[in-house]
């Protein structure tokens, strides 16, 4: 049974930091492609940050600069590191795991940026 398990969200003020994790199980890790998306209130679910199994990585071009996306292989754990956060970060943040004909989600974490 394949799960995807995130954990690390939270409630933090704008300019702040927070790092995910997703720990997977019931998959080869290191042959998937991993991704973070996230959906706002209201709004469709986006893409934040992937990184594939060749260590290949793309981020959404507003994170650019202040979000880091970052897999250990050994851990079957990917990472993203969120710096200087904003309230247009909210959301709740998805792991995905990735191959040309499979696709697994996580339950969500939710974060929420906040004075």
């Amino acid at each position: 049974q394949v799960q995807l398990a995130e954990s690390g969200g939270g409630l933090v003020q704008p300019g702040g930091s927070l790092r995910l994790s997703c720990a997977a199980s019931g998959i080869v890790f290191r042959l998937y492609t991993m991704g973070w998306y996230r959906q706002a209130p209201g709004k469709q679910r986006e893409l934040v940050a992937t990184i594939g199994s060749g260590g290949t990585i793309r981020y959404v071009d507003s994170v650019k600069g202040r979000f880091t996306i970052s897999r250990d292989n050994a851990k079957n754990t990917v990472y993203l590191q969120m710096n200087s956060l904003k309230p247009e970060d909210t959301g709740v943040y998805y792991c995905n795991a990735r191959m040309p004909t499979l696709d697994y989600w996580g339950q969500g974490a939710q974060v929420t940026v906040s004075s």
